[in-house]
């Protein structure tokens, strides 16, 4: 029963998926054989790779590669939801992302996908009171992606960010699963009160480009916030909202909005 037990464990189609294209792509560009293998083939699981990456990109003259992958493979061993939440992550950028064609694309090119796997290390730290560590987490990560995250923010998961230049999400903020937001999104409070602060982000919610939403609002389940936008105020569920500030200009347009990735605004765009 136990080697039963043991060989279902080994059956993972989302890491055989990735291994199979990681070895195509060295078949069809040798070049990148040497960063393909580093990546991804020297690895046993999902999790391995992740630590490797995520280690690879945060390691500074501070802190080592060696050091940083133990802190993440150790932050994985104690909380298995991790990676659950990079796997639910991983498939949300692939069904949602027109230019992601593969499920090894996040994993080896996409900043937005990285930066929110590193997110969720240092998020686990500030959990168990290692709060410079998470420190030191989030500040490679802003340096490195461009991507700023407090690590006390808690965030859901099957979670896409495309392009991912310069998010912003606060201390106090809150994101709810499946939610996609595009590049300059912040989450920020309006001034410097120090207690609850920042926005509650509902599930499948979809943040345009640039938009802003502050305070300490609730921005409803499936709603959508146009590209752009400053919200000030909160937004029920599934309404779309526009403008500066912004206000509701109709519904969202379908049941999961940031999935559909559906930007445009009026009744004839909507599905």
């Amino acid at each position: 029963m136990a080697e039963l037990k043991t060989n279902i464990a080994k059956i993972d189609p989302v890491w055989d998926q990735i291994t199979e294209e990681a070895r195509q792509a060295v078949t069809d560009e040798p070049l990148i054989g040497g960063f393909v293998h580093a990546c991804i083939l020297h690895h046993k699981s999902i999790e391995k790779a992740l630590s490797y990456r995520i280690a690879a990109k945060l390691a500074s003259n501070e802190m080592s590669m060696v050091v940083v992958r133990e802190i993440v493979e150790e932050a994985y061993q104690s909380s298995p939801e991790l990676v659950a939440a990079a796997r639910a992550d991983l498939v949300a950028v692939y069904e949602r992302d027109p230019a992601c064609h593969r499920l090894v694309q996040p994993i080896l090119y996409f900043k937005g996908y990285q930066a929110v796997q590193a997110y969720r290390v240092g998020h686990f730290l500030w959990s168990q009171g290692n709060f410079d560590l998470a420190y030191f987490f989030q500040m490679r990560v802003s340096e490195i992606f461009g991507v700023d995250i407090h690590p006390a923010a808690r965030i859901g998961k099957g979670i896409m960010i495309d392009h991912a230049h310069s998010i912003v999400i606060g201390e106090t903020a809150v994101v709810g699963d499946n939610v996609s937001m595009l590049h300059s999104v912040t989450l920020g409070g309006t001034g410097k009160e120090e207690e609850d602060r920042h926005p509650k982000i509902g599930n499948g919610v979809l943040i345009g480009a640039g938009a802003k939403v502050l305070g300490n609002i609730r921005i409803g389940n499936c709603s959508r916030i146009a590209a752009g936008s400053v919200v000030l105020e909160e937004v029920p569920d599934c309404k779309t909202v526009a403008g500066i500030p912004a206000r509701i200009v109709g519904e969202a347009g379908c049941e999961q909005p940031s999935v559909s990735m559906n930007h445009m605004l009026g009744k004839d765009h909507d599905n």
